[in-house]
């Protein structure tokens, strides 16, 4: 696979969410096998890349995995594509840090040797568009740029003008100008935009934005521009054999889905079989269960659904009462909590597995976070540091001082004092920090291994 591009911003809500979904569905109409990808920690768009292209969406992460270890999650999810479509994270330079570019869309464009598109919305600029295209195209002259897509045009004249803009000022090729329009406008709530695994017409949407983009964009020279030297192979999955595989049950459904793909990826090739269930409509855990995942989602949006479920909050109990690992982020923490209080300050019924309530707040606590296990435990030694984020509305109130902390979150500017966060009570493990399993090598071995220790008897 040497045919690779990056579809980047000049800020976020410039758009490219859907243009990268449109741009996808496009190409997919083509005969075209398209691998999508998302630069940064995101659940949620990777949702309609996925959609789009009939194949999960992976995440890049520079900050959270070493830049080798992203290489080659890259190449391997791509081996059997025609084109990989990655989709940047808020502007082109935006990463972790305000003053150097880890975690940046390009940063990763550099690492990938990945032709890099600017979407500009023009919707408030007419010749200033091309200062801002110049500006990114000279910030860093390394980003392999190949070109410029003008987005909310008002018209016909205002496109033109704005694109000779800024191919005057570039001197780079400008692939088309998109005209306003509000029914390809994605719906938002309090995370962001609504991800397609809740009800909605969401292939409708898709195909939609891929007529749009087909319609408006020079898709010839785009396919043209990514085409790139081939990066070294990667090997494709090592599975292991077939004896003695542990049954992980992993949560997906409307309301827990915020799981990394390569983190199930790593789990089957340490040895594990994944089995998805629902809390909100399954009464058990699946056969075999030796271990229990609850992914980040909305509970908060689905409680009364999860409240109801009872059978399954008894399942939870039984598998806890046998050892069996249990982790939980984020989401799946709030639901192990005695209640959700949700966004309209009705309190619903959880699982009671940890003490106190989740409460949505209405303050967003959001970034990338240095984890320290905070003492020994199936998952990871203690005093091992991870790399991970938050990203949730609810606080978890009545939470008791001598309940064990799952981490310590250190500063990252080195000053400062570690602040304890989530719980580990016996073998269960939950926390607000999502992880990505391939941040520290052996953890997602660890996790099979425990899971096979306390597999055997059933949920």
């Amino acid at each position: 696979m040497a045919a690779r591009l990056v579809i980047a911003g000049t800020q976020s809500g410039v758009g490219k969410t859907t243009l990268t979904a449109g741009l996808i569905a496009a190409l997919r109409r083509r005969g075209l096998t398209v691998q999508p990808f998302k630069v940064g920690p995101d659940y949620i768009d990777p949702t309609y890349h996925s959609l789009a292209a009939g194949r999960a969406c992976r995440n890049l992460d520079t900050w959270m995995l070493p830049p080798e270890r992203v290489r080659s999650l890259f190449t391997r999810a791509a081996r059997d594509a025609d084109i990989a479509i990655i989709e940047g994270v808020m502007g082109l330079y935006d990463g972790a840090e305000y003053d150097e570019e880890t975690g940046s869309t390009a940063e990763v464009a550099k690492l990938l040797g990945a032709p890099v598109i600017v979407v500009l919305d023009a919707s408030k600029m007419a010749r200033s568009a091309g200062a801002v295209a110049l500006g990114c195209r000279r910030f860093d002259e390394k980003v392999p740029l190949a070109g410029f897509i003008i987005n909310r045009v008002a018209g016909e004249g205002h496109g033109r003008g704005v694109a000779s803009a800024v191919a005057r000022a570039t001197g780079l090729p400008v692939f088309g100008w998109l005209p306003r329009d509000e029914g390809l406008r994605v719906p938002e709530r309090h995370l962001g935009l609504i991800p397609t695994r809740e009800p909605g017409r969401w292939e409708e949407f898709v195909g939609a934005a891929g007529n749009f983009v087909a319609q408006y964009l020079d898709i010839d020279r785009l396919l043209a521009v990514a085409q790139a030297p081939s990066l070294p192979a990667t090997a494709g999955p090592d599975r292991r054999p077939a004896a003695n595989r542990p049954v992980i049950a992993v949560a997906r459904d409307e309301a827990f889905h915020f799981t990394y793909e390569d983190n199930l990826d790593l789990l089957r090739e340490a040895g594990a079989d994944i089995v998805f269930f629902s809390p909100l409509r399954d009464p058990s855990l699946p056969p075999r269960t030796g271990g229990v995942i609850l992914s980040g989602g909305f509970p908060e949006v689905h409680a009364e659904a999860l409240a109801a479920n009872r059978s399954l909050h008894a399942a939870l109990h039984a598998a806890h009462r046998r050892g069996l690992p249990i982790y939980a982020e984020c989401g799946g923490l709030m639901y192990l909590t005695e209640a959700i209080v949700d966004c309209d300050g009705r309190q619903h019924e959880m699982v009671s597995l940890l003490p106190g309530r989740s409460v949505m707040s209405g303050g967003l606590t959001l970034g990338y976070r240095l984890a320290r296990a905070a003492g020994e435990s199936w998952l990871l030694p203690g005093g091992e540091t991870v790399r991970g984020h938050e990203f949730h509305y609810s606080v978890w109130e009545g939470r008791p001082a001598d309940l064990p902390p799952a981490w310590l979150l250190l500063p990252r500017s080195g000053e400062g004092d570690a602040r304890p966060e989530g719980a580990r009570l016996g073998n269960l493990w939950a926390s607000y920090v999502h992880l990505h399993f391939a941040a520290r090598p052996g953890l997602a071995e660890r996790v099979v291994g425990a899971c096979r220790r306390t597999a055997g008897g059933g949920a």
